[in-house]
């Protein structure tokens, strides 16, 4: 049984940075395509970022292309979403997703889901 479990979010101030984790078990990690989504308040979830099995395609949402980073530590089966340049509007629940399969933005595609991390960025 895939477990993903978020951890990192918290209140940090526009402009200010935050790397939320995601530690997964229960799956062989680097056959796994991972991806950061959010959800906030009244709104439909959206992706933010994807990458693939191996590490070497990564895919970013237009609104934190250059703001946000995606990586992973296969070894570790860890992965991550650091958040640089923080704006009001990426105050969201963040979740993270894997998919047994090729990287995608599609939510529907991805499987198995943790249970969020709350992100809030004050103005």
């Amino acid at each position: 049984q895939v477990q993903l479990v978020e951890s990192g979010g918290g209140l940090v101030q526009a402009g200010g940075s935050l790397r939320l984790s995601c530690a997964a078990s229960g799956l062989t990690f680097s056959s796994y395509a991972m991806g950061w989504f959010r959800q906030a308040p009244g709104k439909e979830r959206e992706f933010v970022a994807a990458i693939s099995g191996s590490g070497i395609s990564t895919i970013y949402a237009d609104s934190v292309k250059g703001r946000f980073t995606i990586s992973r530590d296969n070894a570790k089966y860890t992965v991550y979403l650091q958040m640089n340049s923080l704006k009001p509007e990426d105050t969201a629940v963040y979740y993270c997703a894997a998919r047994k399969s090729a990287i995608t933005t599609t939510e529907a595609a991805f499987g198995s889901w943790g249970q969020g991390t709350q992100v809030t960025v004050s103005s």
